[in-house]
């Protein structure tokens, strides 16, 4: 338990400590326990994986509701507490909107971004329009199950989708959700000036998230890498994590590689 300012959060974290971090950032329908897929392959890779509960998700504390702070000063916060002063972040649907705040804020603390599934910068009017565009009054009533994951993933895998849905339910108990801002608000013009290496990743049948936002995200930051998965839904790292995990592992080794070769 890392005990911040005002909030403990729950995290794990594995591999060597003195490795190059990764932080992975949950969706909303999930916690960090739902990275069960990518812990070993990722430590294994030769990081070191941390994972956390955002406030009032499972096990970290919901804080004061009349000064909840920012999920992203939260973020960095958790960072000073594990003494990592820069690291790759993965953020997933509104693990992304944390990881994309964070990284408009703090650009000197990351390596690199991976940013999975997320409409990314809901702030920007544009992309509000186009999220807009994909609900309708049948949008409340349909299970987040069959909104988040592929319908090749449920047919085919109903011992997953049980575990999914085991996940999100407990991921923040009875308890309503907290509300807190993301951080900094982002557009497409803050998401223009981001340095670092980027890698976009989305599933062809995500219906939250569909890959056009995805594409439009990838012609707006440059050298950006766009990867788009096939019969995946919203939760990519989970319906398809041997081609998630492939993907951010390349793109992290081709970086890494770059950065050598400059030095």
């Amino acid at each position: 338990m890392a005990r911040l300012d005002g909030v403990d959060l729950w995290y794990w974290e594995r591999g060597n400590k003195n490795a190059p971090a990764i932080i992975l950032l949950h969706p909303g329908t999930g916690s960090g326990e739902v990275w069960g897929y990518q812990a070993a392959p990722f430590a294994d890779a030769g990081f070191r994986v941390v994972g956390y509960s955002r406030r009032g998700f499972l096990r970290s504390t919901r804080g004061d509701p009349a000064n909840p702070g920012t999920a992203s000063d939260d973020l960095r916060l958790l960072l000073d507490h594990l003494d990592i002063r820069q690291c790759h972040i993965v953020g997933t649907a509104a693990g992304a909107f944390v990881a994309t705040a964070f990284a408009v804020s703090w650009p000197e603390r990351v390596a690199s971004l991976c940013l999975a599934c997320s409409l990314l910068s809901p702030s920007d009017p544009v992309i509000g329009r186009m999220a807009a565009s994909l609900r309708g009054p049948w949008y409340d009533g349909v299970p987040h199950d069959v909104r988040e994951l592929a319908p090749s993933y449920r047919m085919i895998n109903p011992q997953g989708v049980e575990k999914w849905n085991e996940f999100h339910a407990r991921s923040r108990g009875d308890n309503p959700p907290v509300s807190q801002p993301f951080g900094r608000p982002v557009t497409l013009d803050h998401i223009e000036q981001l340095r670092m290496p980027v890698l976009l990743v989305a599933g062809d049948a995500d219906l939250l998230s569909p890959p056009p936002i995805a594409r439009l995200l990838h012609r707006s930051i440059p050298g950006s890498e766009l990867v788009v998965i096939p019969e995946c839904g919203h939760s990519a790292y989970w319906e398809r994590p041997g081609l998630f995990n492939a993907a951010v592992l390349a793109f992290l080794e081709k970086h890494a590689r770059e950065r050598a070769h400059a030095t």
